[in-house]
């Protein structure tokens, strides 16, 4: 899709509930000839809408977004017919799961808010020259964490469970039966030994998110 060999401008469409953060990426590619913002949303919903109506290279897109989160848009993504845009998350959110997340679902990059704004440059670039820009995941010390010795599975339960999800919700979206996802979320509760879901995501929300 991208050829800057060509002197191609990438076309980026940036989907984030805050306007800060829509304020603040215009401005950045508005100073940068090599990038042209040519539409913005602030949820999942609407940045789906504009794939086949607007003609863009990338998505930079929040996790924790409304209606239609990140992990809602890279698996609805797979479902489109035809060349799509590649997608990098940008987000605040820390939890360590969620670039793994990012990675199966499809996602071509991540990038934290935290980081410079040259970061995210570097990041653009990296992904439209067919590069995947992940952070370094370190595997080596899983039992110093409790979020690292939960499965893939349990991970995906964890975050539906901090979206408000029922356990009929998970087990329909996830396609699994009712039963597994209770068994799933006994293992849960007690590799983070709480008694609940309350307890679980309030544990979850405390140790890797941030407003």
């Amino acid at each position: 899709m991208l050829n800057l060999s060509d002197k191609h401008i990438i076309k980026i469409v940036v989907s984030d509930k805050s306007p800060l953060i829509q304020v603040g990426l215009r401005t950045l590619f508005g100073c940068d000839k090599r990038f042209a913002l040519v539409a913005t949303a602030v949820d999942g919903e609407q940045f789906m809408k504009q794939i086949g109506r607007v003609d863009f290279d990338i998505g930079i897109i929040g996790w924790e977004m409304p209606y239609l989160n990140g992990r809602g848009v890279l698996k609805e993504m797979a479902n489109v017919d035809g060349p799509i845009p590649k997608i990098i998350v940008y987000t605040s959110n820390l939890a360590p799961d969620v670039p793994r997340q990012v990675m199966r679902l499809g996602g071509a990059g991540f990038c934290q808010k935290s980081e410079s704004p040259e970061r995210l440059i570097e990041t653009i670039l990296a992904v439209s020259e067919g590069r995947m820009v992940f952070p370094f995941m370190d595997m080596s010390k899983p039992g110093n964490d409790p979020f690292g010795l939960l499965t893939g599975r349990e991970q995906e339960l964890l975050i539906a469970l901090s979206e408000g999800n029922t356990n009929i919700q998970i087990a329909s979206e996830l396609d699994i039966s009712l039963n597994t996802v209770k068994f799933h979320l006994k293992n849960l509760y007690s590799k983070l030994n709480v008694k609940n879901r309350a307890q679980a995501v309030a544990s979850y929300l405390k140790e890797y998110t941030t407003v």
